[in-house]
């Protein structure tokens, strides 16, 4: 799992840290990169509109009480991104114009999937959210953008996920029910998150200086989700596309940044019924083939608010946020769920780029999904939650963490964290688990 090598080279870093370097150098604590500026080379390349990014984030997540399985053990799972951004302007002259190719590998495994949640339903969220979508390489983004008419019009087309423009959230909790866009944590089907790509073409409108629209068209495929499909071009297996909308408004309020989120989606790709048969009859009492719909779809709300900041340094104070997402009772597991919570950057004068964080969520089950599950037990004549047999009712899932983010270097944050999930999976028999986790994020 390669916890060896990772954790030596967390110890060399943080030894490292401590010798006196220029920013241009090796391991220098001002430098965005651990490997320095490489004699000048790379802002020189930045200036001439090429920069390159290798970025990696670990997580490790150990079940210290409750949940499924009462075993303790801890696990670890990482993400390497290989980037290239290209200023086209600066390269060919082509005005307001760039260009982005990212490749992204993920390996290793998940508190969450057995020690956590009941493997015979699965959960919702995940205590390590770096894990998922396959242990395999993929190309995450490879898009062109440009600006038209002075930059009111941005166009970009390529390949990309729908979070990346779409119900944006920042990503600094270990936890998956606070970490990007949540739209694609409770529809994964259709709406495909970091780091899987597909065909899209995104257009955003600048309204006003802090007001913009943005309308996107992505292609549905679920071979995409395949994890030997990390590279495909092609659009085999495609079912349909996913059309998002969405308002942003990023004002500021006593002169400290805010932004607030409103969209909706749409797909026009056939959908399943969670518990109808064609006639309109429970399937699961039926034995027919569960009635096909036309299309699924659903919206969301977002807000982030700086509500403080110091007068000697405005990046550091308060922060809000809250998130929530309401989906098609017909055709989604999950009908609704709400989050809230708070970051706090710059808690101490002797740590000012330090931040601490503390969210909840709520993960709400669709009745009809749960009455499904009701009935499919009821046909098998299974009552006994603790027969393997037996499918549980899903209902609500709680989520919590707390974390404290320690600024080592500009290329080096680690967060050490708590989290704790009432009823995992939504499943009210299996124990409140708490787990004790770690998120490394780094730049070389």
């Amino acid at each position: 799992m390669f916890l060896l090598p990772k954790n030596c080279f967390i110890g060399l870093a943080l030894t490292t840290l401590a010798a006196p370097t220029s920013a241009s150098e090796m391991f220098a604590s001002d430098s965005p990169w651990m490997l320095g500026d490489w004699g000048g080379t790379r802002s020189e390349l930045q200036a001439k509109g090429y920069d390159f990014t290798l970025g990696y984030t670990g997580e490790m997540g150990s079940n210290l009480h409750g949940g499924y399985d009462h075993d303790r053990t801890a696990r670890y799972s990482d993400q390497f991104t290989f980037g290239s951004h290209l200023d086209l302007q600066k390269i060919f002259g082509w005005n307001d114009t760039e260009f982005q190719l990212t490749l992204t590998e993920r390996h290793g495994d998940n508190i969450s999937n057995d020690r956590i949640n009941d493997p015979r339903v699965g959960g919702f969220t995940s205590a390590q959210e770096v894990w998922g979508r396959g242990e395999t390489w993929r190309l995450t983004q490879l898009w062109v953008k440009q600006k038209y008419f002075d930059g009111a019009l941005d166009v970009k087309f390529g390949r990309f996920g729908e979070g990346e423009d779409f119900n944006s959230v920042p990503c600094d909790f270990q936890n998956l029910a606070f970490c990007g866009s949540q739209v694609g944590n409770w529809v994964g089907g259709i709406w495909y998150n970091w780091p899987v790509s597909q065909w899209a073409l995104r257009v955003r409108y600048n309204l006003a200086d802090t007001l913009y629209a943005q309308v996107g068209v992505y292609e549905q495929n679920p071979s995409n989700l395949e994890s030997g499909n990390g590279f495909k071009l092609s659009g085999s297996g495609t079912q349909g596309a996913i059309m998002p909308i969405e308002l942003v408004w990023s004002p500021r309020v006593n002169g400290l940044k805010g932004e607030y989120r409103a969209g909706y989606y749409y797909s026009n790709a056939k959908a399943q019924d969670v518990l109808d048969d064609s006639n309109g009859q429970p399937a699961a009492l039926s034995g027919a083939a569960y009635r096909s719909r036309s299309s699924k779809h659903g919206m969301w709300l977002g807000a982030q608010q700086q509500v403080t900041s110091l007068a000697s340094d405005q990046s550091r104070g308060l922060s809000l946020f809250a998130n929530a997402t309401l989906h098609d009772k017909k055709t989604n597991a999950i009908d609704n769920y709400v989050q809230a919570g708070l970051v706090y950057k710059g808690p101490f004068d002797a740590r000012a780029k330090d931040d601490i964080g503390f969210a909840l969520a709520r993960v709400h089950v669709n009745p009809a999904y749960r009455k499904n599950a009701r009935l499919a037990n009821q046909a098998a004549g299974l009552d006994d939650y603790d027969n393997p047999g037996f499918l549980p009712v899903q209902d609500t899932e709680y989520s919590a963490e707390l974390y404290y983010g320690i600024h080592l270097a500009d290329w080096l944050t680690v967060r050490p964290n708590l989290q704790y999930i009432r009823h995992p999976g939504g499943v009210s028999q299996v124990d409140g688990a708490l787990i004790g986790g770690l998120k490394i994020q780094s730049s070389f």
